[in-house]
């Protein structure tokens, strides 16, 4: 699932807009101003940002400027501003696009989507590392130390998950719905199983571990 942060200080607008995203399968993180936006962005990880540009605090604008110095994450900025001079001043400061209010729902996703995808495109990487371990997306193949581990499909399909986002947390919700395309029991013990079954099959390669507990949240990539 990937993860939007919302930086809107209207916050029946900022509602609407996580609310329909929600519908469309995305996780998001709510912000109200700009310098809340930026502890979001310093705390976790995101794959796009939806910016206001009036915001108390750091305003929209040097909320941007300040994040392009670090991060090539999407942003579409959000604004009631419509001058041509005002979207290409933002554009050029680094916004991927850009939408007037008032605006469509459908639009908004839409656009969220495209961005969404083009970045995905660029950051395709078909051979994922983690120490030791190896995952090629071509040959559907993992490997440790050069050797082959025989694994299931959700099996891949979760490692896959881990090592594309090596530093993120992942919920068992996150982990059911990526590897099954199903929704999520909560009682269901399908997603346990699976983690210590890849462990038990490393533990033939390896000592290293490379899926870590995170004890009332789920599982991450053990990186360090």
């Amino acid at each position: 699932m990937q993860n939007i942060l919302v930086v809107e200080d209207d916050e029946p607008i900022n509602n609407m807009i996580t609310e329909a995203l929600g519908k469309n399968g995305f996780s998001c993180k709510q912000a109200f101003s700009g310098t809340e936006a930026g502890l979001c962005v310093k705390n976790g990880q995101y794959d796009l940002i939806l910016l206001d540009l009036m915001l108390p605090g750091l305003t929209g604008e040097s909320f941007l400027k300040e994040f392009r110095a670090f991060s090539k994450v999407p942003v579409i900025v959000i604004s009631a501003k419509d001058e041509l001079d005002s979207k290409v001043d933002l554009l050029t400061l680094g916004a991927d696009d850009y939408i007037t209010k008032p605006f469509e729902l459908r639009e908004l996703v839409a656009r969220v989507m495209v961005q969404l995808r083009r970045r995905e495109g660029n950051q395709t990487v078909n051979v994922l590392t983690c120490k030791d371990l190896k995952l090629d997306r071509n040959t559907f193949e993992v490997s440790i130390r050069d050797k082959i581990v025989n694994i299931t499909k959700q099996e891949f399909l979760i490692l896959e998950l881990f090592l594309t986002y090596p530093n993120r947390v992942f919920s068992k919700q996150d982990i059911y719905d990526y590897a099954w395309k199903e929704y999520f029991i909560g009682e269901d013990k399908t997603v346990n199983v699976h983690i210590s079954n890849i462990r038990n099959k490393f533990k033939k390669f390896s000592e290293e571990e490379y899926i870590e507990t995170v004890w009332g949240i789920g599982f991450k990539l053990n990186s360090q």
